[in-house]
């Protein structure tokens, strides 16, 4: 476990601290994508001074290499002190970064292709065994964790529990790549509902993935923010619900292709391929 990074507590260029930045981004640290952020704000102030220097006469009676040395390590110290203050670019890039969803990995990350086949079950229900130790183990905490609030939903919209789970699998990376906002706070919105047809609840603005004629666009989006994930779970039931579009998701809830390809024609997705990613997240990583 590494340990949350303080990025005030360290020199603007210290190599260590770019190390356990390193270590912490492979263990997806919050911590270490702002860190990161202030890392790379207190790098382009450095850069800025550097140019301002650069622009100056540096003939003067008192300039050498000695001089140059220690104005330089000083342009990197006030980068640093400067990036702890803030100036909006650590802000920007911990929105721009923090949950950037790249739909052609959703399908593949977080255990969609290699998560062994789980023993089957009723057609479309949670598994007993979530517990199941053929499953990876971020498989099994991400279904034990919604299983009560897809089990909810499931009663009001006829939706097996599982497929609602996959579909949050797919949306969220597991979890991993849940919408977040600029100060670090969950949105619970696993589902990547924009805040959009009324909507007058919390709202986060994160970058996200559109593909327009097939190719894929990033744009920051607002999405719906919520205080809980079962908030999550009831106001995605009533999206389903309220919106005559997914009539045709409701009518086939209960078979996976027509659950997956139906929210793919209702628009639910611009990615051509999602109703495809979602069908193998259902049939091999929780076992239709």
């Amino acid at each position: 476990m590494v340990s949350p990074i303080n990025p005030n507590s360290s020199f603007a260029l210290d190599v260590h601290g770019v190390s356990e930045l390193q270590k912490a981004a492979r263990e997806n640290s919050p911590e270490a994508l702002k860190a990161t952020a202030k890392q790379f704000e207190a790098l382009f102030m450095n850069m800025v001074l550097k140019s301002m220097r650069d622009a100056t006469p540096q003939d003067g009676i008192f300039d050498s290499e000695q001089s140059r040395m220690y104005t330089s390590m000083l342009d990197q110290q006030l980068s640093q002190t400067m990036a702890s203050r803030g100036v909006g670019l650590a802000d920007v890039l911990i929105r721009q970064l923090s949950n950037v969803v790249n739909a052609q990995s959703q399908g593949s990350q977080g255990g969609v292709a290699d998560a062994p086949r789980a023993p089957r079950s009723a057609p479309g229900a949670i598994d007993s065994d979530r517990g199941n130790a053929s499953q990876p183990a971020h498989v099994r905490a991400f279904q034990e964790r919604l299983a009560p609030h897809a089990e909810e939903a499931s009663r009001a919209t006829g939706i097996p529990a599982k497929f609602m789970i996959a579909q949050a699998a797919l949306e969220s990376g597991w979890g991993r790549r849940e919408i977040v906002a600029a100060d670090g706070n969950n949105s619970h919105n696993l589902f990547s509902i924009k805040a959009s047809g009324g909507w007058k609840g919390r709202v986060v603005e994160a970058a996200t993935t559109e593909y327009v004629n097939g190719v894929p666009q990033t744009r920051m989006e607002k999405f719906r923010a919520y205080d809980s994930y079962a908030d999550a779970f009831r106001d995605y039931a009533k999206l389903l619900r309220s919106n005559p579009r997914y009539e045709e998701v409701l009518a086939n809830a209960r078979d996976v292709a027509g659950f997956a390809q139906g929210l793919q024609r209702a628009g639910y997705a611009t990615d051509p391929n999602y109703a495809a990613k979602l069908t193998r997240i259902i049939t091999q990583s929780l076992s239709a």
